[in-house]
């Protein structure tokens, strides 16, 4: 009888061992899903902020462009458009897709510039165009560290064991990657004059 009790408090406790290191593997990995979730989100807030600035200073620059170029008002509407779908966007990727637009109409407003030298020449749009393209360059600093940490996220949540926890505690892969507009893929085509 004893040799029997023995055997049945073995099993017992290799089942509450193996019980325990499960649910320690589902703990640890569920705590790392939160934090890397929460790394993701803290991410895309910064993504958030710098987007919210270039939108706040187009308004400036496009006044000051709109005294040189009047005549320009469908890439003016274009702009107040994007724009306004960036502002109204609510989640990552609506957001991600109304820049891409608004990267696009700006890109014209920009060009304008070229077809007008007094507004190149023009204090206000010096100093407008030097702040957007230094907000331009911490866009893409934020869209870099958004996609690394997306990506770690996204990895982490597709390893096994992980991808059975991220399953039961309900994480799902998150898609909502910066990518290179349509515009900045077309290849610019150079021609000299003979």
């Amino acid at each position: 009888m004893k040799r029997g009790l023995w055997i049945g408090l073995a099993v017992v406790g290799v089942v509450f061992i193996v019980l325990l290191l499960i649910a320690g593997s589902y703990i640890s990995a569920k705590n790392q899903m939160v934090a890397k979730d929460e790394s993701v989100k803290s991410a895309w807030s910064q993504v958030d902020i710098v987007l919210q600035r270039r939108a706040d200073l187009i308004p400036n620059l496009v006044e000051t462009v709109k005294g040189y170029a009047k005549q320009e008002q469908t890439v003016f509407g274009d702009i107040a458009n994007a724009r306004a779908g960036l502002l109204n966007a609510r989640d990552p990727q609506a957001k991600i897709e109304a820049n891409g637009r608004l990267d696009s109409a700006f890109g014209r407003l920009l060009a304008l510039s070229e077809n007008y030298p007094d507004l190149k020449s023009n204090q206000n749009f010096m100093r407008l165009q030097d702040e957007l393209a230094g907000t331009e360059n911490r866009i893409s600093v934020e869209r870099r560290r958004y996609n690394e940490t997306l990506q770690d996220y996204n990895t982490f949540i597709q390893q096994f064991p992980n991808s059975i926890w991220a399953g039961i505690a309900g994480f799902h892969r998150n898609p909502a990657y910066f990518q290179a507009s349509e515009g900045s893929k077309a290849v610019p085509t150079v021609k000299f004059n003979q």
